[in-house]
């Protein structure tokens, strides 16, 4: 009886766990990865037109085997707090350990989740953002498929992650090339830095960012939090403004 009560409160409390969001895993292995992800579909019927879908990528810590962690900070965090959250596909993927983000990984996941759902998502709304690695993760996902996401947010992210030390190659990762970032000439980009960060510097962003305004892009931002450290996350996913801004774009 006891075994079966124990049973019972380990279903109850990952049924908890994920209230909202399933947890699914990637039916084909690419680049030597098959992530697993969380996935929040709304409630009800699709509009006409379909959701609009947000990929969103983690930071370093979150990365394992344990789900759990992909909550800690952020959209899959905050799905009932904003209505575009609530009212979207958030797709939250884990990258595994020692690993780093692959950008052919994440499109292949894209994809399986657009072929799954179909006509539910609208797929000229679909957007990327990522805190830290998974910043640097967003600018190497929208250099390598510049024409794809409606727009962008990159937070206490970079280009170059061989400039960090301390950062694993992953295998089957192409090497960041700004001269592929250059050519996101149409897409809407809002970057965030905290000015004191120790753990990624601000230039890092800064440059980017500067690249692509020489290239012509007249769609990006650039907001600097003054005495901020690593963490430029919290604040910026805590605006309102910020979901306003992501989702009021769509690809042409």
């Amino acid at each position: 009886m006891i075994k079966g009560l124990s049973l019972f409160f380990i279903i109850l409390n990952a049924s908890f766990l994920f209230a909202g969001q399933t947890a699914q895993k990637m039916k084909e292995q690419v680049s030597g990865q098959k992530l697993s992800y969380l996935i929040h579909v709304p409630e009800g019927a699709a509009p006409a037109d379909g959701w609009p879908m947000l990929l969103f990528l983690h930071g370093a810590g979150e990365r394992g085997k344990n789900l759990e962690k992909v909550k800690v900070h952020g959209p899959p965090k905050l799905i009932d707090k904003f209505p575009e959250l609530k009212n979207s596909i958030v797709v939250s993927p884990q990258c595994p350990r020692d690993s780093w983000w692959v950008s052919k990984t994440l499109m292949a996941l894209v994809k399986e989740v657009l072929s799954s759902h179909g006509k539910k998502i609208n797929d000229q709304r679909i957007y990327v953002s990522g805190l830290s690695m998974g910043g640097y993760g967003s600018w190497d996902l929208i250099s390598k498929n510049p024409d794809f996401f409606a727009a962008a947010a990159p937070i206490c992210g970079g280009g170059s992650i061989e400039r960090l030390k301390g950062v694993l190659k992953t295998k089957g990762a192409k090497p960041f090339d700004i001269k592929d970032l250059i050519t996101v000439k149409d897409m809407p980009i809002w970057a965030f830095h905290g000015s004191n960060d120790r753990v990624v510097p601000q230039k890092e962003s800064e440059v980017l960012v500067e690249a692509l305004k020489r290239a012509g892009n007249k769609s990006i931002k650039f907001t600097s939090y003054k005495k901020v450290g690593h963490d430029s996350w919290t604040r910026t996913y805590g605006n309102p403004k910020f979901y306003k801004w992501l989702y009021s774009h769509e690809r042409r």
